[in-house]
């Protein structure tokens, strides 16, 4: 059958082509799964010669729950309707399944995590071959979609597991089952256990379709923790960052040292060498920059002194988270998880996996602190005594997150001030950026970021 894709794609939140003009949306290959699900490789041709190819399992006739009708509903041919079956709550499952019995159907692989299932004896290795054995994953559970991802969709199974299905299909493994693949067998407790994955080949090549990892269950986003603590800072106008019942900094450690573990355990898995900075990437990033955004134009200079200065001699690097910031940490009852290891949505595959200094992890981190101290300001970001004060709250946790790091990592980021500082200036320019496109009224809080840092370049000043 075939369904109108070219209508709906386009209002997905997870497709990335809205400001292209496309030219043809066809389906490149259909694998059908059961007699009423299937799994759907779609080919974007677009205008401007460019391709894209997105994924998406299709469910036929399902009766979904009233809340996700107009969502899930790809559209009707032949008297049958086909909708995402993400949505649908038994076809969720059956995918879980299929992971669970470690199934081969066509060109995708259900695999679940090694050593939790095998093939009977004597079963065969040929398409649908029946298993008698079964990963422990929750196919009998209670199945929701969560809200607000942008490039991906994940279902959560009860409070057990989440299946991340990768919407939009690059050859090449994707960093995020790669890492937590090698963390999960490593035994890293700041990682969620992985415990299957749907993959495929493109000409050889391995492709990374969806991956299921153990639920979080009663944790919080990092994010909401430090905004809880800066409004808590806020309210009280007599007191220090560190007299605040909410103060953030003994978490703060504890994250450092997460993150230190989780490098290190990279470092020992998956091998660690010598390169220069990227300071010819980090100077092309900056001349995009300031060509879209003319309030960067007179730090341009200073910027790339930095850059220049950082890039003149050899870094350790290894295979690192790749887009840390508060965001991407969550805090469980024990401890601190690391997650979505997918690098940046936007740069290629490949340069996602490149190896790089640990430092632009921690930059992340540090840029982290500050936009949550100075987001919270909003309209009263002129205020000096509450600049000062979010100043001070990003300034006690930044030390922290850097204390803990050190007591783990074996060395001081902060020792390594000029490229700290390179990573710090490259991640605050792509943001400035970022806001300049998408939130405008953001833009001032890189922009002061940069004047400070070009400002700590030069005198030698740092956190801590």
């Amino acid at each position: 059958m075939t369904l109108p894709f070219a209508d709906w794609l386009p209002h997905q939140r997870w497709y990335a082509g809205r400001s292209r003009t496309v030219e043809k949306v066809q389906q490149l290959a259909v694998t059908r799964l059961d007699s009423d699900l299937e799994h759907v490789l779609l080919g974007v041709d677009y205008a401007d010669g460019g391709h894209e190819r997105y994924q998406t399992f299709v469910c036929w006739d399902p009766a979904l729950a009233d809340e996700f009708t107009v969502v899930a509903t790809i559209g009707s041919d032949g008297g049958h309707t086909g909708c995402d079956a993400l949505f649908d709550e038994g076809c969720a499952r059956r995918l879980l399944a299929l992971i669970a019995d470690g199934r081969t159907i066509g060109a995708l692989r259900f695999v679940p995590e090694a050593g939790r299932a095998q093939p009977a004896p004597g079963s065969g290795a040929g398409e649908h071959a029946p298993r008698t054995l079964r990963a422990d994953l929750p196919v009998d559970s209670p199945a929701r979609v969560l809200d607000g991802e942008q490039s991906n969709t994940s279902v959560v199974f009860d409070s057990a597991a989440i299946l991340k299905v990768f919407r939009r299909v690059l050859p090449g493994i994707n960093p995020d089952l790669e890492l937590n693949r090698v963390l999960g067998r490593a035994g890293c407790p700041h990682v969620a256990r992985l415990l299957g994955a749907i993959e495929g080949d493109d000409e050889g090549r391995p492709v990374t379709l969806g991956m299921v990892t153990a639920y979080a269950e009663n944790s919080a986003d990092g994010w909401a923790m430090a905004a809880a603590s800066m409004r808590d800072l806020l309210a009280e106008a007599d007191l220090r960052a560190d007299e605040v019942g909410g103060d953030f900094a003994a978490e703060s450690f504890r994250l450092g040292e997460a993150v230190a573990v989780v490098h290190r355990t990279l470092a020992r898995e998956m091998g660690e060498s010598t390169a220069a900075p990227p300071a010819v990437a980090m100077t092309a990033r900056l001349a995009g920059a300031v060509a879209a955004v003319p309030q960067l134009a007179g730090y341009r200079d200073a910027v790339q002194a930095v850059f220049q200065a950082a890039g003149a001699q050899q870094v350790p690097i290894q295979r690192i988270h790749g887009d840390l910031h508060l965001g991407q940490v969550l805090r469980t009852p024990e401890t601190w998880l690391l997650i979505d290891f997918e690098g940046e949505p936007g740069q290629p595959l490949a340069d996602r996996r490149r190896p790089d200094s640990p430092l632009r992890d921690v930059a992340g981190m540090l840029r982290s602190y500050e936009y949550v101290a100075h987001q919270l300001l909003g309209t009263e970001a002129g205020d000096e005594q509450l600049a000062f004060r979010a100043n001070e709250w990003a300034q006690r946790n930044q030390a922290a997150f850097c204390d803990g790091y050190a007591s783990v990592a074996g060395f001081d980021p902060r020792d390594r001030s000029a490229l700290l500082c390179a990573y710090e200036l490259d991640k605050a320019v792509y943001e400035a950026a970022y806001e300049a496109r998408h939130r405008p009224s953001w833009l001032p809080i890189p922009l002061r970021s940069i004047a400070r840092l070009v400002e700590t370049s030069e005198d030698g000043a740092w956190i801590g």
